[in-house]
């Protein structure tokens, strides 16, 4: 069988799809013109194409009022790709839409003498109603209408939409902006756009950058996620956002533009917490979130030790960092070094040629006397300025050093302290899985300590894919996902950003 794609409809369609028309319906073609304006965006128009090894070989399209009705515009193959189904599958796909925008009627009109498309619109449960003298011009032919009712499809939808909602997550918390499609626990879509080089300069994320970047970004990520999915706004059944915590201005361009699309499309909103969020992205790769599990977060603005006893419903925060996040540190250690920004891959880089164990830097809150209060929160900045007195000594002493040396030594330090609070925690809670997520995972030494100490002591290791460790929108669609399969209530268009949003608080409503 031919392997067929369908896809929303572009304007840079309109040439094929117009010589189609031309082809299959001669005389009584659409002119250039009303195509052209067809195919435009329009809220209430939904035009599909069908590619075959990216040629458009076929195209429907429906208008839809929501709640009340839909009409099937216009549907068409090209004649070497008729009689292999495809007309039923755009058919099915026009269907799908108006179910998901709750049309209770579907109509069309149909020449009354072409009974091969009459018979596949019977198949799908059309009924004729009327019979349109002489409405096929200039030839004068008949035109049979037909109509079905979505009653029963609209049941089906419902049903199976708290089986595999279909979710578009947002995700502008920090430098990234992220814009994620799930189908329950299946990855659609993952498109992501980094203001990273528009930071470079500064040396670190600089807030009001950030948030012009986001808006900048929103609408070409959001275009290339739909477009990677291979779906159309109206096909999505819920949108989620991270709405905290984070930069204050970075998350109002991500809320703000979630609940624009949700007030335009009618569609519910789930607002999420971003740092859960990096939890819930390992449903993607094994289908659910195995419980009780430690988290160990660690990114250029996070660094949190979680105990997930439940995703959506019961997550404790065990420790995080005090002062500098572990992200912020290896910046910070980058500039004062010489090495650039951002700081993770390029401190990675110079430590693989350097000795871990040349110097002995300290690991912050690990001594007896800090235990007691801080067992299992971090502390970089002393281990920074340790590093910076350090160098300071060898330049003002004359002493050659190798910069090499000290990335690594601090590399280590850092990994040091992040894997054995982790370890500890798994094994205090007698929990057998720790989870790794967050920008910093990218850090080749901290999966392969942490993938050491966790087989040392019988624990599970469990590290997403790399694209799905930094932040982005995927893992918020698929805690937003995890909510609506839960029959969770979507949250009302009140809440707002929440830059200091605590962990146990997964789903503000």
């Amino acid at each position: 069988m031919a392997d067929f794609l369908i896809r929303p409809a572009t304007e840079d369609d309109l040439v094929n799809v117009f010589e189609i028309e031309q082809v299959s319906f001669g005389t009584t073609a659409w002119p250039f013109e009303m195509m052209q304006t067809e195919l435009a965006p329009n809220p209430s128009r939904n035009y599909f194409v069908a590619t075959l090894d990216g040629e458009v070989v076929g195209y429907a399209g429906i208008g839809v009022v929501d709640g009340h009705e839909a009409d099937v515009m216009t549907i068409a193959v090209s004649e070497t790709h008729r009689g292999a189904g495809l007309g039923r599958r755009l058919m099915n796909r026009l269907i799908d839409v108006a179910a998901k925008r709750r049309a209770r009627e579907m109509f069309l009109e149909v020449r009354a003498d072409n009974p091969v498309p009459q018979a596949l619109y019977r198949s799908l449960g059309f009924e004729q109603i009327d019979l349109r003298k002489g409405y096929y011009q200039p030839e004068g032919v008949d035109a049979v209408v037909m109509r079905l009712d979505l009653t029963p499809r609209i049941q089906d939808l419902a049903a199976s939409t708290l089986q595999e909602p279909v979710v578009l997550g947002i995700e502008s918390s920090c430098d990234e902006t992220g814009v994620g499609i799930v189908r329950g626990t299946t990855l659609l879509a993952n498109a992501v756009s980094s203001s990273m080089d528009a930071h470079a300069r500064f040396g670190g994320v600089v807030p009001e950058v950030a948030a012009r970047a986001h808006l900048e970004a929103i609408k070409p990520t959001l275009d290339q996620a739909l477009k990677t999915a291979g779906l159309s706004i109206n096909e999505i059944d819920a949108i989620a956002v991270t709405n905290g915590p984070g930069l204050a201005g970075a998350l109002m361009v991500g809320v703000g533009a979630a609940k624009a699309l949700a007030v335009s499309t009618g569609k519910p909103i789930y607002a999420v917490n971003h740092l859960v969020g990096h939890v819930g992205v390992d449903v993607l790769e094994r289908g659910q979130v195995e419980t009780p599990t430690v988290a160990l977060l660690v990114s250029g603005g996070h660094t949190s030790l979680l105990l997930v006893h439940d995703l959506i419903d019961n997550v404790e925060l065990l420790g995080e960092t005090i002062d500098d996040a572990a992200g912020e540190a290896f910046d910070k250690v980058a500039r004062l070094l010489g090495l650039g920004y951002p700081g993770g891959p390029v401190i990675d880089q110079a430590a693989a040629s350097g000795n871990p164990a040349a110097i002995r830097f300290p690991r912050g809150l690990t001594l007896p006397k800090d235990m007691e209060k801080h067992r299992y929160d971090f502390s970089f900045s002393g281990l920074k300025t340790a590093v910076a007195r350090w160098v300071e000594s060898a330049e003002q002493s004359g002493t050659e050093y190798s910069i090499a040396d000290v990335a690594a030594s601090f590399r280590e330090a850092v990994v040091d302290v992040l894997v054995s609070k982790a370890v500890s925690a798994c094994l205090a809670h007698s929990v057998p899985r720790l989870l790794l997520g967050g920008g910093v995972v990218a850090n080749r030494r901290l999966r392969e300590v942490a993938q050491e100490r966790c087989d040392a002591n019988g624990i599970e290791l469990r590290i997403p894919a790399l694209s799905l460790c930094t932040d982005n929108g995927a893992m918020i669609a698929a805690l937003g996902a995890q909510l609506v399969m839960a029959g969770r209530s979507p949250s009302g268009l009140g809440f707002a950003a929440d830059s200091t949003l605590g962990v146990t608080q997964v789903h503000t409503l």
